[in-house]
């Protein structure tokens, strides 16, 4: 069995943000040399998550406005956890929508259902911070 690992860095620009990396998962599947196995694509910072869904607008906007609602960022002192950092919100926006992404692969492909795509989604940015991909499989 074949076993693959690869970072992907981020720093995203604002407090908040979303970044479609189906295509570098894509590109790193097929430095693997991996056709038949699973991709683990996990955020490795505890403010920010990795999950699966559609790529469009809309439903982007609705999922900040959802988790706003959820774990508003403001006001600061509302959260015990916020004292050095104001990021309490972040930890809870995290806890929400996960940590990790699991793919099947298929004929050296990520085996996806119509429309799936792969995205990191950071709550604290304005830092670098990381993904992990491992591949593992035939």
């Amino acid at each position: 069995m074949k076993s693959y690992r690869k970072e992907l860095w981020f720093r995203v620009p604002s407090r908040r943000g979303l970044v479609n990396i189906t295509g570098e998962v894509e590109k790193a599947l097929e430095e693997s040399g991996v056709q038949e196995g699973l991709v683990l694509v996990n955020a490795m910072n505890i403010t920010a998550s990795v999950f699966i869904n559609d790529d469009e607008p809309g439903l982007h906007r609705d999922l900040e406005a959802w988790l706003e609602k959820l774990a508003p960022e403001k006001p600061y002192g509302q959260y015990r956890h916020n004292g050095y950092e104001d990021n309490a919100d972040a930890h809870l926006k995290r806890s929400v929508m996960g940590r990790e992404a699991v793919v099947a692969v298929t004929g050296g492909r990520l085996d996806f259902g119509t429309w799936e795509q792969i995205f990191y989604y950071e709550f604290d940015g304005r830092r670098e911070k990381h993904v992990l991909v491992k591949i593992i499989g035939e």
